[in-house]
């Protein structure tokens, strides 16, 4: 039976903790030398009532978390993130519209960019501020930050950070999962905060260097200029940016052994090297298009790698047009709005993980059917491969092919565009916000009726969760008492 007392507890001390974070807000605008204080201000407010009532009114019994527990926590958990998310947007006036207030609060939780605002210069700057703080808080996961202080709610957290934490892993950073949580956190903010100071130094005002590295880290894309970051046309800061997308996209495993010093621990690991070989192979293929394109200069090749790293990682970024490059550019390019980076990472899509078991697992087969009678295992990272998890990572994948599929004639019965409906269907459950089509880097999602819009924003979170998450609500085994 489902235990709902842990579960109204940690609504509350959600809705508290994200009425805290608007509060942050007030900084930034002090900072920016702006009067825009009060749709932060009383939104916050709103926030910290709804978690106190929440807080108050727990029934009495047992706290502790199980997996269906964790599961609807989460679930539940970005319901309410997105719905409490919206309100400095109606506050403000920014976005008066109830669909596109919660299509641009689902694209900044999720990390996936995609926008209805067509004049991001004319919003405010409390708001463009809360805009590039909901993508930073949903690249690790408010959820796993609230892991981290479980000890002080009384509340395990190991089935809410299973349920939420964004792709499959295997490796720990510490055996006790808040412990993972806090350095989790403590090496996301720390990444953050060198970025704002490295981006400030090179020229960027303080305000945009916040903005740029909270939507830089979490891989979610956002920025305070129309142009995104082509706006910023410096080499050393476009440069930046892309190193910093590359970390973004690593396995934050991985990324702890490399500031322990643990260098050959980074390098045992076989997707982190499948990742640098991924982007090197994409240079090679899509470098002679690009400069036969726009000619051979250091800005051309600039604008590849970024795009490049931009579409992996999923952070969406954009610099250039990649759809102008040519067809096949623009199919490559498409293809690799599934793939995601690392797993362990702040990306969308499907993972390289997932991506090189399968392909590995695919070619052993051909020596299965040679010798049917060998024992032929798969490896990853050194260590055997169970027939369980490879059997996910192909439900996985079969699931994720089917949504696209779905998604797209969805949206064609609304009467999109058949290639612009294959980009929003893709770029939504991969959560990375450029497309093709309509709804590719020059363009964002403003002009898609109302019913397109609440359709991709479920799939953003239905995405942003590793489909299973959210699925697994809608089986009838979740709900039967044992």
């Amino acid at each position: 039976m489902i235990n709902f007392r842990p579960i109204l507890k940690i609504l509350g001390a959600l809705a508290g903790l994200i009425g805290i974070l608007m509060w942050s807000g007030l900084l930034m605008v002090f900072l920016d030398e702006v009067e825009d204080w009060k749709s932060l201000f009383y939104s916050g407010l709103i926030c910290f009532f709804i978690g106190a009532i929440l807080w108050r009114f727990k029934p009495e019994g047992s706290t502790n978390v199980g997996k269906r527990e964790g599961y609807l926590i989460v679930a539940l958990g970005w319901i309410m993130m997105t719905i409490l998310s919206t309100i400095p947007y109606f506050w403000s006036g920014a976005i008066s519209s109830v669909p596109d207030a919660f299509f641009e609060t689902v694209s900044g939780l999720t990390t996936t960019g995609a926008t209805i605002l067509e004049d991001i210069e004319a919003v405010s700057t409390d708001i463009l501020y809360w805009r590039s703080l909901t993508q930073w808080l949903g690249g690790m996961g408010i959820i796993v930050l609230t892991v981290a202080v479980f000890p002080l709610l009384g509340i395990g957290g190991v089935e809410l950070f299973v349920a939420e934490a964004p792709g499959p892993t295997s490796d720990k950073i510490h055996p006790k999962i808040q412990e993972t949580a806090k350095r989790l956190w403590f090496i996301y903010l720390g990444l953050t905060a060198l970025l704002i100071g490295i981006l400030h130094l090179e020229g960027m005002t303080l305000y945009d260097a916040v903005n740029h590295a909270l939507t830089t880290m979490s891989t979610g894309g956002f920025s305070t200029k129309n142009d995104s970051i082509a706006a910023f046309d410096v080499p050393i800061i476009q440069y930046t940016i892309i190193f910093f997308m590359f970390l973004a996209g690593t396995n934050y495993t991985v990324i702890y052994f490399g500031l322990r010093g643990r260098f050959k621990d980074v390098w045992k690991s076989d997707e982190f090297k499948f990742y640098v070989l991924v982007i090197l192979t994409l240079l090679v293929i899509l470098l002679p298009i690009i400069f036969q394109s726009n000619g051979y200069s250091e800005s051309s090749f600039r604008d590849g790698l970024f795009q490049i790293i931009a579409i992996v990682t999923t952070t969406g970024y954009v610099t250039a047009d990649y759809t102008s490059w040519s067809l096949g550019a623009t199919f490559i390019f498409f293809l690799l709005i599934f793939s995601g980076a690392c797993a362990g990472s702040t990306s969308g899509g499907i993972k390289l993980v997932r991506t090189m078991t399968f392909l590995k697992n695919s070619f052993l087969e051909f020596k299965r059917l040679l010798h049917p009678r060998a024992v032929i295992r798969m490896r990853l990272n050194g260590n055997i491969v169970s027939g369980r998890i490879l059997t996910q990572i192909t439900i996985f994948l079969l699931v994720y092919i089917t949504l696209f599929l779905f998604g797209t004639i969805v949206l064609s019965f609304m009467g999109i565009e058949f290639k612009t409906a294959l980009g929003a269907s893709a770029t939504s459950l991969s959560n990375v916000g450029p497309a093709i089509g309509d709804v590719g880097p020059m363009d964002n999602f403003a002009w898609l009726p109302d019913g397109a819009k609440i359709f991709l924003l479920i799939l953003m979170i239905i995405g942003r969760l590793e489909l299973f998450t959210i699925l697994i609500l809608f089986t009838p085994y979740f709900w039967r008492v044992n």
